[in-house]
């Protein structure tokens, strides 16, 4: 039976020198999930991964990956890594790479190459230093996932992709989870990570800010409301209740941001005759923003 966390932080940090790259950090990445984890550049992401995958080692506290130390050989062999930027040796082809990494790994299917590379429209016999940036990407996409891992640590994965095939990466993703792989996912990408995700964790200057569902986070999203009336209508009824940040009218539509439960919009609405009510979506990325942003 596969452990219930994938990834496991217990008082991670990490100093480099005076610089606190990570403090205290907890974490549970639980198995089968895709995890998201956000942050502004230098608030410690890429920090965290290599801690994860023992390419450095913590000033104290401890991670544990797949139930053992990352340092373990075979613990190691059961993840798929695409780091954001990908070293390789431009006199080499991308079967060359992959060849490589299967004796790491224990073998190469070349079958599931092949399909991988197709998918994602590579070359696997041209040089890498023939190839564009894009597609040096897909090449690290391919390595990452090519030997079916239990776990995906995948920073800014996307980088260098056209939108194409960042919708095609998106659905491999789905498809791996879908399997009871576990996916960690760093990025710059909001509207990605929102896409993908079923919890994310905020790090904002090396600690943790937040760690919440998605679906909570969208909850707690301002909200935009349209009312529409057949008549002219003021905006106080609704400036008046607390949960309305800001509302305004001009001839018959009165327009309300929202924060927290919308029963009071709706029963002044019915209570004013509006006809018609239009909410988009809340905008999640906002949310993600202000929680990127320093207390003040």
């Amino acid at each position: 039976m596969p452990p219930r966390s994938a990834v496991r932080a217990k008082g991670l940090t990490k100093h480099f020198g005076p610089v606190r790259a990570v403090e205290s950090l907890d974490l549970t990445v639980r198995t089968g999930e895709v995890f998201g984890y956000l942050g502004p550049n230098g608030a410690g992401k890429t920090t965290t991964i290599r801690l994860m995958l023992d390419f450095i080692r913590p000033t104290s506290g401890e991670v544990s990956v797949l139930g053992s130390r990352p340092r373990d050989h075979e613990t190691r062999r059961r993840i798929g890594y695409l780091p954001g930027e990908l070293a390789l040796d431009p006199r080499y082809t991308p079967r060359d790479v992959f060849e490589f990494y299967g004796k790491l790994r224990g073998g190469v299917d070349w079958p599931v190459v092949e399909a991988l590379a197709a998918r994602f429209d590579l070359d696997i016999g041209r040089r890498i230093g023939q190839l564009s940036t894009g597609n040096k990407r897909k090449v690290g996409v391919v390595q990452a996932f090519m030997h079916r891992p239990e776990l995906l640590v995948l920073d800014e994965p996307t980088s260098g992709l056209d939108p194409l095939l960042q919708h095609e990466f998106h659905e491999l993703v789905r498809e791996t989870s879908g399997e009871g792989a576990t996916v960690f996912l760093s990025s710059h990408a909001l509207a990605e990570v929102e896409d993908l995700a079923e919890r994310v964790a905020i790090l904002r200057r090396g600690r943790l800010v937040k760690v919440a569902r998605v679906d909570e986070l969208r909850r707690t999203a301002r909200q935009h409301i349209d009312l529409y009336f057949d008549r002219r209508v003021d905006a106080k009824p609704f400036a008046r209740l607390p949960e309305v940040v800001e509302a305004t009218a001009a001839d018959g539509l009165v327009r309300l941001v929202v924060s927290g439960r919308v029963e009071g919009v709706l029963r002044t609405a019915a209570r004013l005759h509006a006809r018609r009510i239009v909410s988009p979506e809340a905008e999640l990325e906002q949310v993600f923003l202000d929680l990127y942003r320093e207390p003040t």
